[in-house]
This record gives C-alpha cells, structure tokens and sequence, in this order.
C-alpha cells in the first residue's frame, strides 16, 4: 500500500527534491528559516518518511544521506487520482474557480496548454 504524503512531509520531499540528497542538517538548513521545525524534528520524520518508503537513505561518515524515492510527478499524479478521480479538467476547473489568477498567471497557463499541445503534435507525428 502506497503512502501519501503529509503537509510536513511534502516540505521535506520538496526541499529532497530541490538538493537530490542531503543530511538532516541539509534538509534543516532549508526548512527552519520559514517552519521553525526543530533538528530533531526533521530527523524523526525523515525516519518516518524511510519506513513509509517515502525516502531512502545510505550512510556517509556518521550521518544519512536522504534522498527522495517519489518524484514529484509521482506524488502529483497520485494526488489527481485520489483527489479528482484522474480528471485534470476537473482539476483545473477547480483550481480556477477558487484562485484568484492575474492575467499574467492566466497567459502562462495559456502558454503552457499551447507548448503541451506542440509537444503532443510532434510525438504523434514521430510514431507514424
């Protein structure tokens, strides 16, 4: 059984995925200017993450090295699914309603939909 992600644990993941592997002392670094979480806060629940299959770690010296074994694709995709039922239109109508975008943001999704469906158009068109 798969294990999703709590609040904290996706600041972790967040932070495991931005540096690809570090210390608790790394993770801490990042995390305790905006969180406040203790050390050993962040160790017990990089601990935590280990068991849940979240992370793994190898040993360096005297410390672990965390790294993520989710990516964030990974644990976006499983949020759709378990959120939304897989349905990104229903996703994004949802997000839509309830954010208030600026017609900056709402250009930069426009942009996004255009390059997604060029990407999409030159796979199609390499497989025939």
């Amino acid at each position: 059984m798969e294990t999703a992600p709590t609040e904290r644990e996706m600041e972790i993941l967040k932070v495991l995925w931005a540096i690809e592997e570090g210390s608790v002392r790394d993770v801490h670094a990042r995390l305790e200017p905006s969180s406040g979480l203790h050390f050993n806060t962040i160790q017990t629940q990089l601990r935590i993450m280990d068991d849940k299959g979240l992370v793994a770690h190898r040993r360096q010296g005297r410390s672990f090295l965390y790294r993520p074994l989710r990516t964030r694709e990974e644990v976006s995709s499983r949020f759709l699914h378990k959120v939304y039922d897989g349905s990104v239109n229903e996703l994004m109508l949802n997000m839509l309603s309830s954010e208030k975008l600026s017609d900056k943001e709402l250009s930069e999704l426009e942009a996004l939909i255009v390059e997604a469906r060029q990407k999409k158009g030159r796979t199609r068109k390499g497989r025939k």
